[in-house]
This record gives C-alpha cells, structure tokens and sequence, in this order.
C-alpha cells in the first residue's frame, strides 16, 4: 500500500504505521527518520541537512523532497511506503504530487487520523521517550511505563521527557498543526483520496485503512 497519515502530533500515526508495515511489508518512512539516516550516511544530502540542523534552521522543502526521493527509490519501498507525518503544508504537498509523479507511483489513499484535543494532550504529557539516539523506545507512564527506576527497558538508558512534550509546548504545536497541516485535509479531498477515522483503537484504525485500500 502506498498510504499518506495525516494527523496532529499524537494521533497515533507511529502506531499505526508500525502495525500496517506488519500487514504487507510496506515501509515506515517519516522526515525525522529520513533526515537523520542521511545525516548518519554522510552522503552529500545528508551534509547539507545537517548544515540546517546544526544552525538550528528548518531543513529546505527542496532538501527535504531530494532526501525522499532519494529515499523513495530505495529497493524496500517497492512493496509500499506509509509516509508518517509528511507532508505537513501545501507546498510539500505539491512537490509530493510531482515527486510521485515523476517517480510512476500512485497514492492509495490519504489517511486523516481525527483525536480529540484533551485525548492528544494526555497522550504526549504522559509519553517518555529512551534518552539514547541508537534505541529511543518510547513509553507512556500510563499505559506502558519504563522501568520502576525511570529507565529505558531495553537499553538502561533515562527515559525522560522531552522538551517539546509538555502541556505549553504540545498546545504550540497544535496550533501550527491546525494553521499548516489542516489545510491538506482539503487539498487531498479535491483528489479524492481522504479517508477520516473518528478511533482512538489502533487496531480499529488498522483495520479501516486495510478495508479502504482493498477497494
């Protein structure tokens, strides 16, 4: 499958990418990750990213778009990708669209993964993430927390909050979410791919995308 997840921060995109991968085999692919796998290669692309990060700049959507294509074209993508949380604005979209395009490849389907407010602030205030860059398990105080001792179960690493996981800072991030990333909601409309789930069962979402690729 070839699937775009849309979806404030929270929403559970990771979760439900993570358990689609395990359906057919399609890939995991989110900016982050592939930003930081160029940055590790070394590779012209991936200097160029770091120059932005180390500055603290927004990595360039030019950047960005030559990263994922280069990405894209990657032997393991030929079973399907599930982009996690790209694009986030119109103009990424767009160049999404030619990238695509360009590359002979067709979306499935646009997935807008619809959770309210008070459930995402409760999930992220909650979400620990591992300290080490090499693991980064994430755990929830709630739900699955880390060790009694406030440590990584899988590598004895802190697991600690991070800074843009606090109530103040989840809430500015929203903010940009509804003021950047809604707006794509309508753009993918107009193409006839957008299909919203109202779950907050990872599983049941699972299970609407799977019967929404079928058809």
């Amino acid at each position: 499958m070839r699937v775009v997840l849309l979806g404030a921060p929270g929403a559970g995109k990771g979760t439900v990418a993570k358990q689609l991968t395990e359906y057919d085999g399609s890939i995991q692919i989110s900016t982050g990750d592939i930003l930081r796998n160029a940055v590790k290669a070394g590779n012209e692309l991936g200097k160029k990213a770091q120059g932005f990060m180390e500055r603290g700049e927004l990595v360039t959507d030019d950047l960005i778009m030559d990263i994922m294509e280069a990405r894209l074209k990657e032997p393991d993508c030929a079973k399907g990708f599930l982009l996690d949380g790209f694009p986030r604005t119109i103009p990424q979209a767009e160049a999404l669209k030619k990238l695509l395009a360009k590359l002979n490849i067709k979306l499935d389907l646009v997935v807008n993964l619809d959770v309210p407010t008070d459930v995402i602030l409760d999930r992220l205030t909650t979400r620990r993430t591992c300290s080490n860059s090499d693991c980064q398990e994430i755990y929830n105080i709630k739900s699955k927390p880390p060790k009694p001792d406030g440590t990584c179960a899988k590598c004895g690493s802190p697991a600690v909050q991070r800074a843009d996981e606090t109530e103040e800072a989840i809430k500015k991030r929203l903010s940009t979410y509804n003021e950047k990333t809604m707006p794509l909601i309508d753009f993918y409309q107009k193409e006839g791919l957008v299909k919203s789930i109202f779950s907050l069962s990872s599983e049941e979402i699972v299970n609407q995308v799977k019967a929404a690729v079928k058809k």
